[in-house]
């Protein structure tokens, strides 16, 4: 039997006091009575150290070195690629300013061997600035050296995501689709193609600025990219120079209603999604033309007001498996960080969560490496206020 945890405890109380009884407290889950895991392994969440920025500064996105050298790599925007040794709260080791980016923001980055690529391109409020994309050596993380810069000043949008399988570089250039760059050649990126999905799906009159290809995975030439307002879409890029579009999936649910599909990872045959003040959803994705809806992890019943978006106590954004442990952590805004067991995907249980909705600071960013979770806060005013930025750095284990 469902009921609203909050308005029974209100009930309860006013009963108690008309007969003149002591009072009860009746604890509800704060995030609307999801499913709670309260079995099975504990997840124990520390705080281990904080890496301050300004605002002038934003903090983005973070990773740790992929070859374990005890490095931070950090997209700052406007403060360009910062590089912190990693277990201090110390000072940089290093600073590639924007300038070297033509003045171009670093929005996101990803790492392949001893090189990092930097999604380049503000996409934020009205100062949106060109896609560009550079290319960094880190072989000697403390001495970066530019191998490779690249932009497109015929276009506008900047840029959400940028990844790499084998000897391509995938760009996600917000509402200029999918990018696609040969770099065999780091110091010569050269674009193979350009894809921009359908904007006519899933809204029959849709507003084109909102179709946006914010994130993606590339697994085995098949990318799942998030389109924002396009939902999910899987595009098969074997080939190169013609990618095409294999299957696409929006939740019926929220036709008429602000919707936001920002990033993915995929298990198997399951892609779990970040879908911003929706949660996460997890999809079958076993037959890309019939991708099916297996659960919705929705903690802000964003379905029940297209005015949610704006007083949403969560916004979802980047995500990370823990595919040992079967969980999720996912980046959510004046949430900080919610983590979700997904042992059984047909029921993703609320495992727990980091900060809250009450400090006044929100994230963007969230990434693990071993037991250490990196969160990236970002300054922002809308869709939710956060008056600090920077890198909190946190441990956790599984007991």
């Amino acid at each position: 039997m469902k009921y609203d945890c909050r308005l029974l405890r209100k009930t309860v109380i006013k009963l108690f006091l008309f007969y003149g009884l002591p009072s009860l407290f009746i604890s509800c889950n704060k995030i609307n009575d999801i499913p709670v895991d309260t079995t099975g392994k504990v997840v124990t969440i520390q705080d281990s150290y904080n890496i301050a920025s300004t605002c002038s500064e934003m903090f983005i996105s973070v990773k740790a070195d992929v070859l374990g050298k005890p490095f931070l790599y950090i997209a700052a925007k406007e403060g360009g690629l910062k590089i912190f040794p990693a277990n201090t709260g110390s000072t940089a080791a290093a600073t590639i300013s924007i300038s070297s980016f033509g003045g171009l923001h670093v929005m996101n980055l990803s790492q392949s061997g001893n090189y990092l690529l930097l999604a380049l391109g503000n996409h934020f409020g009205s100062a949106v600035q060109s896609p560009g994309m550079a290319i960094i050596d880190v072989s000697d993380p403390s001495h970066p050296m530019v191998k490779s810069f690249w932009q497109d000043n015929s276009k506008s949008g900047g840029t959400g995501i940028v990844e790499t399988s084998g000897n391509y570089a995938y760009l996600g250039a917000m509402g200029n689709g999918l990018i696609i760059f040969d770099i065999s050649d780091k110091t010569m990126p050269v674009v193979k193609s350009v894809f921009v999905p359908s904007n006519t799906y899933p809204d029959t009159n849709p507003d084109p600025k909102k179709y946006n290809a914010r994130g993606l995975v590339i697994i085995n030439d098949i990318v799942y990219l998030c389109y924002d307002a396009g939902g999910l879409r899987i595009i098969n890029v074997a080939d190169k120079i013609h990618p095409a579009e294999i299957g696409k999936y929006a939740n019926p649910e929220m036709n008429g209603k602000p919707r936001a599909y920002n990033n993915v990872v995929i298990d198997g045959t399951v892609a779990y999604v970040a879908v911003d003040y929706c949660g996460m959803e997890a999809l079958d994705i076993s037959q890309p033309a019939n991708i099916k809806l297996i659960s919705w992890w929705n903690p802000w019943k964003c379905q029940e007001s297209p005015l949610n978006w704006f007083n949403s106590n969560g916004h979802t954004n980047e995500i990370v498996l823990d595919k040992v442990n079967s969980l999720i952590f996912l980046s959510s805004g004046k949430s900080d960080l919610q983590v979700v067991n997904i042992a059984d995907p047909a029921r993703p249980a609320y495992k727990g969560e980091y900060g809250g909705i009450n400090n006044n600071m929100g994230t963007w960013g969230v990434s693990l490496s071993g037991k250490n979770i990196y969160l990236a806060y970002i300054c922002s005013f809308i869709p939710f206020y956060s008056n600090w930025t920077g890198v909190k750095v946190l441990t956790y284990s599984v007991n």
